[in-house]
């Protein structure tokens, strides 16, 4: 009963998030794994590892397949999605950590720049 309550809650959070709030969240979730893929690479757990990177890269493909190409700057922001993509490959088949410390600032820029666009679209 409690877990059902709490599912519900959720899913009226999600349900009533605005775009802005949706794309921090995703952006957050995709910081999150990387940080966990990071972990769990340093302490050799490559099953969550793989299933960090996994998600990772579900979270991009749905940025990506998201986007309105009725805005020029849909076109930039598929390319950088695209690098992001290639990025995970990389780290999924070499398990290098090098390129989560590479991936990781500029999601947070990307990241850090929508919530300020959120934040002058709020205004």
């Amino acid at each position: 009963m409690y877990q059902n309550g709490y599912e519900q809650y959720k899913m009226q959070s999600i349900n009533t998030m605005t775009h802005g709030e949706m794309l921090l969240l995703l952006f957050d979730e995709l910081l999150k794994r990387l940080t966990r893929a990071q972990i769990a690479l340093e302490e050799a757990e490559y099953d969550l590892f793989d299933k960090s990177v996994q998600r990772s890269t579900e979270i991009v493909r749905y940025l990506s397949k998201t986007l309105n190409m009725d805005y020029q700057i849909s076109y930039e922001l598929r390319r950088m999605y695209e690098f992001f993509l290639y990025e995970l490959s990389r780290l999924q088949a070499g398990r290098n950590s090098t390129v989560i410390q590479e991936l990781k600032p500029l999601v947070t820029e990307l990241r850090d720049a929508f919530k300020e666009a959120s934040k002058s679209v709020a205004v």
